[in-house]
């Protein structure tokens, strides 16, 4: 069974949440960590000739120690690149909380140290009409790390979102701030610090933006200390 396992949130959508969670599970690979991950839902699937398949979700794949098959990281793959439950209904599938919950918990009894299940968009994505993709990690009862893209009006939407999630009795165990853009934002250092004075979790690293991305230089950044405990010893 899974040892630790995290819910990874963005405050918006298309802030890095994928290759935030390739580098943790990189740096976990590099402390001699077993890992696995999953992307439940995922919307903007391209077709192949083995089905639908996820950019984020085969990114994933590329980074975590264990050798799953597409279908156990992606279990729900949608092709339009629009929010999941829009693009659910398009192609007359039904989201649901429980579903999603049976499937994480499927996953998580697999044997590693460290697992990641990254959401789709904030944390108030729609599943349905009456649930947020929220209920997931509520119903697992796991810890979340949030990623932060470092652009205006990160300060509020991170404390928004932080706010959230212990309003819904989970944990902050972690953020990351990330770099989405080539452009750094105005007064980048103070929102940094005011972030890491406000939020109440650590801060486990600040990700550049790079024109060609380099996992495992991303992974050299982050300290992951918070989420898996003290390293292993490399043998």
């Amino acid at each position: 069974m899974a040892r630790r396992t995290y819910f990874v949130t963005g405050t918006d959508t298309e802030v890095g949440k994928s290759v935030v969670s390739a580098a943790i599970l990189k740096k976990a690979a590099d402390l001699s960590l077993r890992t696995v991950a999953m992307k439940p839902v995922a919307s903007g699937c391209e077709q192949t000739p083995d089905g639908l398949k996820n950019e984020d979700a085969l990114l994933l794949m590329e980074h975590m120690t264990e050798v799953l098959p597409y279908e156990q990281v992606n279990p729900i793959a949608l092709q339009p690149a629009i929010a999941p439950h829009v693009a659910a209904k398009q192609a007359g599938r039904q989201l649901s909380a429980q579903r999603l919950v049976g499937l994480a918990r499927g996953l998580m009894m697999k044997s590693a140290d460290l697992m990641l299940i990254e959401g789709a968009g904030g944390w108030r994505v729609p599943l349905n009409e009456r649930e947020t993709y929220s209920r997931l990690p509520i119903e697992l009862g796991i810890g979340v790390v949030m990623v932060v893209p470092l652009r205006l009006g990160c300060i509020n939407h991170a404390l928004l979102t932080a706010e959230a999630i212990r309003h819904d009795g989970l944990t902050v165990a972690g953020w990351v701030a990330n770099r989405p853009d080539e452009a750094v934002m105005s007064c980048e250092e103070e929102t940094l610090d005011y972030l890491k004075a406000h939020m109440g979790a650590p801060c486990l690293g600040v990700l550049p933006w790079m024109p060609k991305l380099d996992i495992a230089r991303l992974a050299s950044q982050l300290d992951i200390q918070p989420l898996v405990g003290k390293p292993h010893p490399v043998s």
